[in-house]
């Protein structure tokens, strides 16, 4: 499912013009990266939360000039579903 099918459904379900429904949708995804990038999780209940999750220093190996480089201690963006949402998908998945 693209952006434009979540788009054009949430347009049919509501009644809502496509074009405020895109706006939303392109505002709530600004709010989240504005607010991962200043650390801030976000919790949306009965859905699931976006949070930052450290990773720690590492060694790694560029294979390509065969050397080890050092890859330093950053964040990365996550996910994590709400109980709610995991027992939803376990129980409709096919």
């Amino acid at each position: 499912m693209t952006k434009a099918d979540i788009i054009a459904e949430i347009a049919e379900k509501t009644g809502i013009d496509k074009a405020d429904v895109s706006s939303a949708l392109e505002s709530f995804f600004t709010v989240v990266k504005d607010n991962l990038s200043k650390s801030e999780p976000i919790y949306v209940r009965g859905f699931g939360s976006f949070v930052n999750k450290k990773r720690a220093q590492k060694v790694a190996r560029n294979i390509s000039k065969n050397e080890s480089i050092v890859i330093d201690e950053h964040f990365i963006p996550s996910f994590k579903p709400a109980k709610v949402f995991v027992e939803q998908v376990k129980t409709h998945a096919k």
